[in-house]
């Protein structure tokens, strides 16, 4: 892993911020409940084991993408309609995004990354 980088997200539509898969998209409607979700799903293999038994072949899988960062802390926002994420962890960009898709889908935004 290498070292730790912020990321400022925003889920301009929480709503609609959700996942092709139930099973593993995003469940919340708040801020603190989104960050809660994600912050977990990058402390631990959860989210990866669920997503992995659901391919066609999951032992074929890479495990780069399972990937945990036990120190991630996200804190979330309100901001009018929008959601604001604050992440900081050190998973790798791809293996990061890769998460967002599968809990948000294409309904969120990177807004800063340093």
């Amino acid at each position: 892993m290498s070292s730790v980088v912020q990321y400022s997200i925003s889920l301009p539509d929480p709503a609609k911020a959700r996942g092709s898969d139930t099973d593993l998209s995003f469940h919340s409607q708040g801020a603190a409940g989104f960050a809660e979700e994600l912050q977990e799903a990058l402390r631990s293999t959860a989210l990866f084991e669920r997503w992995r038994a659901k391919q066609p072949d999951p032992d074929a899988v890479e495990l780069q993408w399972g990937a945990t960062d036990p120190d991630a802390t996200v804190t979330g926002e309100q901001k009018d309609l929008r959601v604001n994420l604050t992440v900081r962890t050190k998973i790798d960009s791809d293996v990061f995004k890769q998460r967002l898709r599968l809990l948000a889908g294409h309904h969120w935004e990177m807004r800063d990354v340093r």
